[in-house]
């Protein structure tokens, strides 16, 4: 493979009161320099941005993630998400297909999370959550909660504002998202069957190509502070 050139950009300061001297600046430092996790000179920007430098940092490899998936959701996570490493810390590659499992990997943690699904019809999707993974009563998380699909093109759902039920927990079913007597996601104690349907909080779509599917392999990255 060709290596690319690095455009160069040279300035020259002059002043009666500093000595002169010459400053090089290149494409890549300056894309630095704008970066979510630099908070020197920076400005803020409304959408988070989607650019090499804040792809998001695995500490381990993922069976389910590449840079393309990792460039698309990076610019929709909250940019404290972008400035840490991220660590696995579910996988049913390595852990086997038990949400017991999953609930108790992330037991302590309180950091977002991001879980990944992938279908047997070979289809990546799943949410960013707020807070970790947890048995619980009532539903709880915040709006920086959002559900993504790769299925076919990317598509993200933000929250509506329409109600809190951002996730929710217990031995027998995962939810994420609801009203209306449906989940956007639902995930079985196996982790085996799942479903997703359209709801008032997120206003998605479907994120598989069909309402009931058959899990092919879960995923869950949190942020490592």
């Amino acid at each position: 493979m060709r290596k690319r050139q690095e455009h160069i950009t040279v300035h020259y300061f002059a002043r009666t009161y500093v000595e002169p001297h010459v400053e090089i600046v290149t494409v890549k430092d300056s894309k630095r320099s704008m970066s979510p996790c630099n908070s020197v000179e920076s400005e803020p920007e409304s959408e988070y941005q989607e650019t090499e430098d804040a792809l998001p940092v695995l500490e381990h490899e993922s069976q389910l993630l590449d840079d393309y998936h990792l460039q698309k959701l990076a610019a929709h996570m909250p940019p404290k998400s972008q400035c840490y490493p991220w660590q696995l810390v579910y996988s049913t590659a390595i852990h086997g297909t038990s949400l017991r499992t999953l609930y108790r990997n992330m037991a302590g943690l309180d950091s977002p999370v991001l879980l990944v699904i992938k279908d047997m019809h070979k289809k990546i999707f799943g949410a960013f959550c707020s807070d970790p993974l947890r048995v619980s009563k009532y539903f709880y998380g915040t709006g920086e909660t959002f559900l993504f699909t790769f299925s076919p093109d990317f598509q993200h759902y933000r929250w509506s504002g329409e109600n809190s039920y951002f996730m929710s927990g217990n031995w027998e079913s995962l939810q994420i998202g609801g009203g209306g007597g449906c989940f956007a996601l639902w995930l079985d104690s196996d982790l085996y069957h799942g479903a997703s349907f359209s709801c008032p909080t997120f206003h998605n779509a479907p994120l598989s190509t069909h309402e009931d599917f058959t899990v092919l392999d879960v995923e869950v990255w949190t942020v490592s502070i």
